[in-house]
């Protein structure tokens, strides 16, 4: 398999410190979840990063199936503590279409086929928790 791009992110300090990336002037100041510090946490990143990666690989299906529609695609992504530091995610992938006459039915058969697709869904496999829902408006 071929590389089709890499980045390399740099963190110092953990969830309260800096992130940068190598290829880009993003710098983000890292914030715990629920804190009054300003700046972002892995969370959030990871569930932006997750929704663009899972809209675009929609996009993959939607032109490997000539389907016509628009999506919006929304992710919750939950950080979870069990004893003694056991921590889990959980994600929520929620997709909505629009501007089409495919069924709602026909539409999660496509979103599941994209949740296949997708690289993150790909690499959080059997690893997390894991709900994929859609709705056509």
């Amino acid at each position: 398999m071929k590389t089709l791009y890499s980045t390399k992110a740099t963190v110092t300090g953990g969830r309260t410190g800096n992130a940068s990336l190598n290829d880009s002037d993003l710098k983000i100041n890292m914030a715990p979840p629920g804190g009054n510090m300003e700046g972002n946490n892995p969370e959030q990143l990871l569930a932006m990063g997750y929704a663009a990666c899972f809209d675009s690989a929609l996009g993959v299906v939607k032109k490997m199936e000539k389907a016509s529609f628009g999506s919006t695609t929304e992710t919750t992504v939950d950080l979870k503590q069990g004893d003694n530091h056991d921590y889990k995610l959980a994600v929520k992938i929620h997709v909505i279409a629009d501007s089409t006459d495919i069924s709602s039915d026909e539409f999660q058969r496509l979103v599941e086929k994209a949740n296949e697709v997708c690289p993150y869904s790909k690499a959080t496999k059997g690893n997390i928790e894991m709900e994929v829902t859609s709705e056509v408006k």
